[in-house]
């Protein structure tokens, strides 16, 4: 009958969607917490530009978890928290 397709049109559904929800969780966890910025005017990509040079740390938002490695001479993006600090500790 024709509601035998049902799940597996649910299952489909679900595999299309898992992507863009995950996407962006992924970009608020490793932005701490801030969702990507979009320019969508000359002005906002202006204010993006300023927000970068001014951190001196080439990013337009440092996440207080992450960037602890950012501005001391590293150049990687620390997935793992702990890594942050035992990096740092290593350093003094």
């Amino acid at each position: 009958m024709w509601f035998e397709i049902l799940p597996g049109l649910a299952i489909m559904g679900v595999c299309l969607v898992i992507p863009g929800v995950s996407t962006a969780y992924i970009h608020k966890f490793t932005n701490g917490g801030k969702e990507k910025r979009v320019a969508r005017v000359h002005y906002q990509w202006y204010l993006m530009e300023r927000d970068r040079r001014i951190s001196g740390v080439n990013r337009y938002y440092v996440s207080k978890v992450f960037g602890c490695l950012w501005g001391k001479g590293f150049g990687v993006r620390v997935i793992v928290p702990w890594l942050c600090y035992y990096l740092i500790a290593l350093r003094k």
